[in-house]
């Protein structure tokens, strides 16, 4: 049982401090797509799809906004829930 706990409050901890480092190491930042990454990648096919343009709400352009403004308190939640069950699962599978 402490070892479930344990994992849970490490997997929620984990899923909420990686997902900045994740979108700003593919290249969505606080200061727009970095050059030459991942994210331009993305935005360069998603704009040729779209006839020229990023549409609004797309993957690329929601990933942008949460590298520019952060997760929002809603989606922190989710994401720790979801990550303190995978926490969980694996230190009960540990165990």
């Amino acid at each position: 049982m402490w070892g479930e706990m344990l994992g849970a409050a490490i997997g929620g901890v984990v899923a909420v401090a990686a997902a900045p480092v994740v979108l700003s190491a593919v290249g969505f930042t606080g200061s727009g797509i970095a050059a030459a990454s991942i994210a331009a990648k993305m935005m360069s096919a998603a704009a040729v799809a779209n006839g020229g343009g990023v549409a609004a709400g797309s993957l690329v352009a929601t990933l942008q906004s949460v590298g520019v403004l952060g997760l929002s308190t809603s989606a922190n939640i989710i994401l720790g829930s979801v990550g303190a069950a995978i926490g969980a699962a694996g230190a009960s599978e540990a165990s």
